[in-house]
């Protein structure tokens, strides 16, 4: 259940990230508002699967699902570059969280 729970938190990581770019630095309140909230749920859940996982291996797997998803939505959402050398970074981060999940 703590891996679940880690993954939905990472998600939320996606979210928070997404709409505070959308907030346009806090001054669009729709946007500002999903970032607290997703926040909060996202620390909440993280800290929730921390009681049975290794700090190391949560934080770890909790930033890269983050990363990769705003990395994606930076791409889809906004236009962000996408070329060969973010795709190759994007792939190292894959692979660190897998093989941190193997370590633990």
């Amino acid at each position: 259940m703590a891996w679940v729970l880690l993954t939905i938190a990472g998600l939320l990581e996606v979210v928070w990230a997404t709409a505070m770019k959308s907030s346009n630095g806090f001054t669009v309140l729709l946007p500002s508002i999903v970032t607290v909230v997703a926040m909060l749920l996202s620390f909440g859940l993280l800290s929730v699967a921390m009681k049975s996982l290794p700090l190391g291996t949560s934080y770890m797997v909790w930033v890269g699902i983050g990363a990769i998803g705003a990395f994606i939505a930076g791409v889809i959402l906004h236009g962000e570059a996408l070329n060969a050398t973010r795709v190759l970074a994007a792939a190292f981060i894959i692979s660190g969280m897998g093989l941190m999940k193997l370590s633990s």
